[in-house]
């Protein structure tokens, strides 16, 4: 193998307080993983790991997809769209991470399950908050969080405004497009039905992109979010099922069956209503 010298102007000298390790807080970090099994089982750090690696790109997802918020309230689609380019990419990182976890067998699991108790992912206040970002929402889900006040009020924040979708109506109410009142001024703590005239506006969208380029960016942006949510959804489902079969979750679902139900809640529905339409020569 060819000796590689280390370059004189690389930092050697450094402070603890201002190198790598430092700046990333990775004694913080890679001292996070606290198997409970007793003697400790060899996969439970592989449970762990994954888990803890999801929240983090959860973390970076919520990041963009408020950012994307923040810019669709300037009327700054070009950049929204960015931002919601990127959030496609981690969700592909974490659709591929199943794959690890898929090397976990039944065998192996059940050997430390008990550990973590009523603990569930159900609970992460992280995947709640990005579920009401992306329009998903539902008071019942807040009892959950009583006892968590910091992560309460944000939830409950993220409750009670404009999800992303309902952002992108308002910005094209604002900018002369047909969308009606009762979608961008109302209750947004509920979820509304389809609505005729939206869809009637994405229509219009998709069938003239040259002159609503951005705007047909941005419909596409949003149903890249949503189809990869989906995907990870159902590969979520698929692993469980793998692993545990047709038990019960853990935190005291259903299991397998809970998490096929979590397929029925799409995303942006119009953008889906309107693929019917575009084109729909019987009309």
């Amino acid at each position: 193998m060819k000796k590689r010298t280390l370059e004189s102007s690389i930092y050697t000298d450094v402070d603890r307080d201002s190198d790598y390790t430092a700046y990333l807080q990775l004694d913080a970090l890679l001292n996070a993983q606290h198997p409970l099994s007793d003697p400790p089982h060899h996969d439970e750090m592989l449970f762990i790991i994954q888990h803890q690696v999801t929240e983090l790109w959860i973390k970076l997802i919520i990041h963009e997809v408020e950012a994307a918020m923040r810019c669709i309230r300037q009327d700054d689609i070009p950049p929204a769209v960015k931002h919601l380019a990127r959030v496609k990419h981690i969700q592909n990182q974490t659709y591929n991470q199943w794959t690890v976890l898929d090397t976990l067998t039944p065998s192996e699991y059940a050997q430390f399950r008990h550990v973590f108790g009523k603990a569930s992912g159900f609970q992460s206040p992280q995947y709640r908050l990005l579920e009401f970002l992306l329009g998903n929402k539902s008071r019942t889900y807040m009892s959950v969080y009583e006892k968590q006040t910091e992560w309460l009020k944000r939830l409950q924040a993220a409750l009670d405004a404009p999800g992303l979708f309902d952002e992108f109506m308002r910005y094209l109410a604002r900018n002369g497009y047909p969308i009606p009142q009762h979608v961008t001024e109302r209750d947004f703590s509920r979820v509304r039905d389809d609505d005729a005239e939206v869809v009637a506006v994405l229509k219009g969208i998709y069938e003239n992109t040259r002159e609503h380029w951005a705007n047909y960016e941005m419909c596409e942006a949003l149903m890249d979010v949503a189809n990869n949510f989906q995907f990870w959804r159902f590969h979520h489902m698929k692993t469980v099922e793998r692993i545990i079969g047709h038990k019960r979750g853990s935190g005291g679902s259903s299991g397998v069956a809970f998490l096929k139900k979590a397929l029925d809640a799409e995303f942006f529905p119009e953008l889906i209503t309107v693929r019917t339409e575009i084109g729909n020569l019987s009309e």
